[in-house]
């Protein structure tokens, strides 16, 4: 406490001075440079037409010097290889060459070698619709297997 005046009201009225000394030196801080705006002249958005034109003209002379370049003809698509071609459940379990003998531990061996072969992630874009359906029936005929052999 400041003589006689609680700390609460000591704290006020150094918060009012300090904003008195603020506003007095924004307002000596702030100041204007007469004719400076005046002086500046302000560039058009759009280049003139005969600005283009001109560089319109040099590009063109620029690339008569170049050689006619041929057009790109995109490449064929790939073929799919023959393993994604094999559509139909006897021709999967053929390449799974599932046999009534085989364990369960044989048969999910069986299908992880499947999986690394086939797997829809391994092959091009173009043809991960048919690696997708192949490694839906290859589980669905191991899966069979193996309910089978638990049975």
């Amino acid at each position: 406490m400041l003589f006689g005046q609680s700390l609460f009201q000591s704290v006020l009225e150094r918060l009012q001075a300090e904003a008195i000394d603020e506003d007095e030196d924004s307002a000596t801080k702030a100041y204007r440079v007469r004719g400076l705006g005046a002086s500046f002249i302000a560039e058009p958005v759009n280049p003139a037409a005969a600005d283009l034109e001109r560089g319109q003209a040099l590009y063109r002379e620029m690339m008569e010097d170049m050689p006619p370049t041929e057009p790109e003809v995109p490449p064929a698509p790939p073929e799919p290889p023959a393993h994604l071609l094999r559509l139909t459940p006897e021709e999967i379990a053929a390449d799974l060459d599932l046999r009534t003998t085989d364990s369960v531990a044989v048969l999910a061996e069986k299908r992880r070698a499947f999986a690394r072969l086939n797997h829809p992630d391994g092959v091009v874009a173009d043809f991960r619709e048919m690696a997708t359906v192949r490694m839906k029936i290859a589980n669905l005929l191991v899966d069979e297997a193996i309910r089978l052999q638990t049975v």
